[in-house]
Formats: C-alpha cells, structure tokens, sequence
C-alpha cells in the first residue's frame, strides 16, 4: 500500500544480525534501493517494497530466515517447506499445530507454541535462544503467523492482545501497523491473543493458492501494513480517497456516525489525533510519489494540498529529518 510506509528503525534492527555475522551491508541496502544515509536519520521512512526487497536479499546473503538472529541458520526454503506441511490441513487449529510441530524439529531456533485459554488461542514465542536485541525476529514471527493463519482462513483474524516480555520501546508507536491490538509490555510472555472461534475454521487454500503466495511471502507478510479495524486505520482509509479535498473532522465524525468530541476522545485513546493523522498520511503519500519519477515535487505539494512547495519542503522536512529533494537524491 502506498500510504504506509517503514521506519528506518526497522531496517536498522533488520540489518544488525547480519552485520554481527561480518556481512558487508552497504550493497544488500543499495540492492533493496535504499541509501545508507538514510539510516543515519531517525526520522527517515522508506516505502513497503524497498523493505520487502531488503528482507530478500538478507536471507540470500544470510541464507538464513532467521537473519542472523538464531543460534543456527533457518536455511531458504524452511517457511515454505513448513507451508507445504500444514497446506492440506483441515482446520486453522490443525494447521497452526502442525507448523508449530515442524519449527519444533529445530531445537536452537524460537520455540513456538499454540494453546487454548478459556474463549481465547494463545500463539506464544520463546525467544530466550536469540541473539536478537531489537526483538526484530520475534516480532517478525508474531506478524508472519498472524497473517499466514489469517491468509489460510480467507479472513483477517481479529486479535484480542499483543503481549511483549520486555520494556515499551521508543518507536512504539509503530506498532499499531503491526500489532492492531491492545498491546501490553513487560508481560510474561510474547504471544497474541485472539478468539478460539478461529480454530475450528476451515482452511480456503490449496497447493495452487499456495504457490503464488509464496512467490512473494513471507518478506511481504512483513511489509504490508496492517491497519486492522482501529479508528485511526479507519480514518486513514477515509482520507486517502482524495488527498487534494480532506473532509474535516466534524465531517469524518458524522461519516462515522459519532460526534466530533466521541472522535477526539477515541483518537486520544489510541494515541493519535486528527492531525496527527493526516500529517502521517501526507508524509507517506509524499514518500510515495519521491520515490518514483512520474510527478515534480511541486506536482507532489499540489496533490497533497499544500498551498506552495515551500510549506511542503517545510513539513516534509519536520517529518522525515530530509527535504524532499534532498530525499528524493537519496532515493536515485
């Protein structure tokens, strides 16, 4: 989707185990089109395939799945093998238990587990065997299974808690794309937490569906966003429609059939406001289009409704540490 985009945090953390491991990284960046520089900037963001190129070019540099993260490689090929293993399956609860049995066969990797709690399924991860300080790979394998169940189903499952074993981070924010939940650090485990009703579903893929999902997962499964059913997805979906014309949010609130303060309220709780909102939809929107030749940066201001590029080269400079000049070099 164009209107995510990547904190750099991320592929920072991405590349620290390949980088333990003597591995030169400055070509698998410039391979995946992403400038190094970039990474010196906190603030800096790149688009999902720029990610989800960087993430294939570190497992064929690696020809590890577990990046450089375990005691021992996952060698290319192991998340398919396990695809091909569960594929036939008849229910979500069959599936998940079979894969959790076959990463079970390698004993150095995270363990993984599967177990029902009341009117909820609980799909924990051990990490304690990872050398894996920005917990990238556990929370990589936490998105992956959520959205590999979710592809096996034909149906988003809805998640009821994201739990971590460790301390709020700084770039917790991100975790809404992620994590589209109530999430809970300095838990005692890592796990999500969704409804049981899930498990008894049956499987809607066969080998054929299987085959083209795996041309492309599981390094998309990690950069397509997932919004979930939030408020803040919601109204980022609404606002993408038309960049140039944004409703307010008095008219956003009747849209959604709540009043104005209810809005505000509920964005509060989720941490964002209306702004806020459309400050983060601009700046990934502009991401977008610099990244690609078809539009002038002064096309770019125009089409996102800033009055004159110098507010836009403002703004974009306030969002991502970079001009979008100066971003879009990079980007060559």
């Amino acid at each position: 989707m164009r209107e995510r985009t990547i904190a750099s945090h991320f592929v920072r953390a991405a590349l620290r185990g390949a980088m333990v491991r003597g591995v030169d990284c400055l070509p698998i960046l410039r391979n995946a089109g992403i400038q190094p520089a970039l990474l010196d900037e906190p603030r800096a963001r790149v688009a999902p395939e720029q990610f989800s190129r960087l993430m294939q070019l570190l497992w064929e540099a690696l020809d590890d799945e577990y990046m450089g993260f375990g005691q021992q490689r996952s060698k290319r090929g192991t998340f398919a093998m396990m695809c091909h293993a569960i594929i036939h399956c008849r229910t979500l609860e069959k599936a998940l238990g079979r894969g959790t049995l076959f990463y079970g066969l390698f004993p150095d990797g995270p363990r993984i587990t599967l177990e029902r709690d009341g009117d909820f399924a609980v799909l924990a991860v051990d990490d304690s065997l990872l050398q894996d300080p920005d917990h990238f790979l556990v929370e990589s394998l936490l998105v992956i299974w959520h959205r590999l169940g979710s592809w096996l189903i034909g149906q988003r499952i809805r998640l009821e808690q994201a739990t971590f074993s460790y301390a709020e981070p700084a770039h917790a924010s991100e975790y809404e794309l992620l994590f589209p939940t109530s999430r809970r650090f300095d838990a005692p485990t890592i796990s999500l937490r969704f409804p049981v009703r899930y498990l008894a579903m049956p499987l809607l893929q066969d080998e054929r569906t299987l085959k083209h999902f795996l041309e492309h997962s599981p390094a998309d499964l990690l950069a397509r966003p997932d919004g979930g059913d939030s408020l803040t997805s919601q109204i980022r979906r609404l606002l993408g429609r038309d960049c140039r014309d944004w409703p307010d949010l008095e008219a956003v609130a009747q849209h959604l059939h709540i009043s104005p303060q209810t809005l505000r309220r509920h964005l509060r709780e989720e941490g964002s406001s209306f702004q806020e909102l459309k400050d983060h939809l601009r700046r990934d929107l502009a991401i977008y289009h610099l990244g690609r030749d078809e539009l002038s940066i002064q096309d770019i201001a125009e089409q996102l409704g800033f009055s004159e590029p110098s507010a836009f080269h403002r703004a974009f400079k306030k969002w991502t540490g970079l001009t979008p000049g100066a971003y879009r070099a990079q980007e060559a």
